[in-house]
């Protein structure tokens, strides 16, 4: 699978066996009623991924700096079914990251300003 792959609703053909699909998904939190061949590609990339890093996770250094840092994005228009724009923030104690999230939006934004404004307010939420 090619890095950076974006999926359709209607990618590739229908699974004939849904049953592992289901219970790939449902190890990574998701669900979903209309599995294809390229969805269960895309899940089963993460999952290898993950199993051949299985010394990564999340480091506090002892050094104790109480800085707080947080970046937002929003990626305009990048559903290619809803053409909604996605939002992305991660917040950092130090050099740590301690919360991060990407979610698609609500609403479909007319403007990148738009979608980055729209995310800079998600994200200043989950700041407070």
């Amino acid at each position: 699978m090619a890095y950076n792959t974006n999926l359709h609703s209607e990618s590739g053909s229908p699974l004939t066996e849904i049953t592992p699909y289901r219970r790939l998904i449902g190890k990574l939190l998701y669900l979903t009623h209309t599995p294809t061949d390229q969805h269960h590609k895309a899940a089963t990339h993460v999952l290898r991924y993950l199993k051949s890093s299985p010394g990564q996770g999340i480091f506090f250094p002892s050094k104790n700096t109480t800085v707080i840092q947080g970046y937002s994005n929003a990626d305009w228009a990048t559903c290619v079914d809803t053409r909604k724009s996605v939002t992305e923030w991660c917040f950092f104690i130090g050099y740590a990251l301690v919360s991060w999230k990407s979610k698609k939006q609500d609403t479909v934004s007319r403007s990148s300003s738009e979608a980055e404004y729209r995310a800079l307010a998600m994200a200043s939420c989950e700041a407070q």
